[in-house]
């Protein structure tokens, strides 16, 4: 019997994952990683964004990795690059061009063995504005907090309310749209893991669980909109947005976390 069938569920749903499933969860976050470390000296004004994903396609294709964004859902990119006041799902373009001050998120996932890397970070092109510094701040340390709260016991709620205090006590605002999702063998499974949320509420973390944090926090009101093209999520009253992501697995006493950067270089104003 294949293995992957022997996988145990939680009565909500939740796949949990054998100890030598952590293995390959941190070969393929390591690969996501590296690719986002390894386009960062590419981010610069004048750079266009269509660039930067034939860059991350090709540092893919060269790893020996597949893409899990190329053809879901008919995308047709290996990568989403948001600027700006761009929520999420930004689609790449040569026609879209870096100007000095902008902000950008670079989102990629990738497949090594079956197991997927998902991981995005923020990056800027050129000296960006104070309050942009303060969002990507508030955003980052965001997703800290959330992970510090990953632990058998605790709850997501428990992970959406140490997300959305931390946020909500700097001004700032967490987007409700989208959420994080599990990860594995899989792109997207159970649960939902909402940025949002009250203490000691839905379902309980248990060892073994695989998925993605990933906070979308914008410097004004929450509400975003979809464009024409289907993918590309904006905030509604044209306010920055950032987010972070990590892909996490529970154990025993706390989580391990798939996505570091290698070279220390998922905090932007850090590198």
């Amino acid at each position: 019997m294949d293995n992957r069938n022997r996988e145990r569920l939680t009565r909500d749903g939740i796949r949990l994952h054998e100890p030598r499933d952590f293995d390959g969860m941190h070969k393929a976050g390591r690969l996501a990683a590296e690719i986002l470390d390894a386009v960062a000296p590419m981010v610069s004004a004048g750079q266009n964004t269509g660039a930067l994903d034939e860059a991350i396609r090709t540092l893919i294709d060269d790893a020996g990795a597949v893409s899990a964004t190329i053809g879901y859902k008919g995308y047709k990119h290996a990568s989403c690059i948001s600027v700006n006041h761009v929520v999420c799902h930004g689609i790449p373009s040569s026609r879209k061009i870096l100007k000095n001050g902008d902000i950008l998120n670079i989102d990629v996932t990738v497949i090594v063995d079956g197991w997927h890397g998902d991981s995005s970070r923020m990056y800027s092109a050129g000296k960006i504005s104070r309050r942009a510094e303060r969002l990507i701040q508030v955003t980052h340390d965001a997703l800290m907090q959330a992970i510090e709260a990953v632990r058998p016991g605790n709850t997501f709620g428990d992970v959406g309310h140490a997300v959305q205090s931390y946020v909500e006590r700097h001004r700032m605002s967490v987007v409700r749209e989208f959420c994080g999702h599990g990860l594995g063998r899989v792109f997207h499974a159970p649960p939902n893991v909402l940025h949002y949320g009250s203490p000691g509420s839905r379902e309980k973390l248990e060892e073994g669980m695989f998925f993605t944090i990933e906070p979308m926090v914008n410097l004004g009101r929450p509400e975003t909109k979809i464009l024409p093209d289907h993918w590309t999520a904006v905030t509604r009253d044209r306010s920055l947005s950032a987010q972070f992501e990590h892909a996490v697995g529970v154990t025993e006493n706390g989580c391990e976390v798939f996505t570091l950067s290698p070279a220390g270089m998922f905090h932007p104003t850090r590198n």
